[in-house]
């Protein structure tokens, strides 16, 4: 028998691949896995067997081809009143969660401290552990989710290399505020802490709150890695393309990384990423696009005993079963998939300590119909 002695001996398949297993194996509707079930733009589409046939198949520049560089400084720079340096501080990649391994692996140390706040994206934590960094949790409770600053403050160490925050917030839907920025800004002055700040839903917030990126704040931006997606943009999460922005400093540090990792990505996707994003509109518009959706979606859940918490962005809609069961949050969320027919998420999946309030994540990117299926077997539970 060979030995191997696991780097991640605790970690099985993902709750989000279960889940989804789950949902077809019953013919369950899946709210399950974050992903629309619609279809991206037919251009966008057209765009790329376009850029196929004229050619553009072998390698891109290691970085990402210079235009869809130059697209991404420009939005930036239209939304937040900053320019990112196209050549030395933007790096297209395969999908945010790429983006987030690689920031990751080109400045954790061994015994390195990362702060992350729970609930928390699955990658986080089993990625800071593969490369030999201790993971430190700081635990968010149900309804609304805030940061307690003055307790976050306790976790600090002079081992402490990073802080990953996510906004708007997968799960929980939940966005950062203006104080939660003086409270981080205050945290990490006079000292060499970065962030990494997880924003793939920058564009879905709602009710006419803004999107408070790094980039707005030159204090946090000079030691921020900043992480987006264009799957979550676009309607296309199986393309699997994504970008970081950061300092020059820190992007070169991520690049001997990421040309080592998958060197480059998708040549002709990049091609038409970067002709489609000339249309401005499609991605201002987002957000009153998944607004009406969160808003049918919650509307009909009124129907339910489900208990809505509250949801300020992302695609995800977080609910309270207490006046159904008492039962531990993956096994309510089994036996609503095999039972009645709709798939969610257990919250308590998010967590290092599953930390179980009852909580599941539905995902509401999905057509009207397909919402007003799962609700009328929601209905019944």
């Amino acid at each position: 028998m060979i030995s191997l002695a696991s780097k991640l001996p605790n970690i099985g398949t993902n709750i989000f691949s279960v889940m989804s297993q789950l949902a077809a194996d019953h013919k369950a509707i899946n709210l399950s896995q974050g992903f629309p079930d619609f279809e991206c733009p037919p251009e966008l589409i057209n765009l790329v067997s376009k850029h196929m046939r004229k050619g553009h198949n072998q390698y891109a520049p290691m970085p990402g081809i210079p235009a869809l560089r130059e697209r991404i400084s420009d939005k930036i720079k239209s939304l937040h009143s900053v320019t990112y340096d196209p050549e030395t501080e933007i790096t297209v990649t395969a999908g945010g969660t790429q983006a987030i391994f690689t920031a990751l692996a080109a400045v954790i140390q061994p015994n390195d401290e990362v702060i992350i706040l729970e609930p928390a994206y699955d990658c986080y934590s089993p990625s800071i552990r593969l490369l030999g960094g201790l993971v430190k949790t700081f635990e968010l409770s149900s309804p609304d989710y805030k940061i307690d600053w003055d307790m976050l403050k306790k976790l600090i160490s002079s081992h402490t290399r990073l802080i990953i925050l996510n906004s708007p917030h997968n799960p929980t839907g939940m966005i950062l505020a203006e104080e939660d920025i003086r409270q981080l800004t205050h945290l990490t002055q006079n000292t060499d802490i970065l962030i990494l700040s997880d924003e793939v839903y920058e564009h879905i917030v709602f009710d006419g709150e803004p999107h408070l990126s790094m980039a707005r704040y030159p204090q946090l931006r000079e030691r921020s890695f900043i992480v987006a997606s264009f799957g979550k943009l676009f309607h296309n999460t199986g393309w699997k393309m994504g970008y970081c922005v950061a300092p020059s400093w820190l992007m070169a540090e991520f690049r001997k990384v990421h040309q080592f990792l998958v060197f480059s990505v998708n040549t002709p996707v990049q091609y038409a990423l970067a002709d489609f994003m000339l249309n401005e509109n499609f991605y201002l518009e987002l957000k009153d696009f998944y607004q009406q959706k969160r808003d049918i979606f919650r509307e009909l859940m009124l129907q339910t005993r489900f208990d809505l918490l509250p949801c300020q962005g992302s695609y995800f809609q977080c609910v309270k079963y207490n006046r159904i069961a008492n039962e531990p949050d993956t096994e309510f969320a089994r036996r609503l998939t095999s039972d009645f027919g709709v798939a969610g998420i257990p919250v308590s999946a998010f967590y290092n300590r599953r930390t179980d309030e009852h909580v599941l994540r539905f995902c509401f990117a999905k057509k009207q119909e397909t919402l007003e299926k799962a609700v009328e077997r929601l209905i019944k539970v």
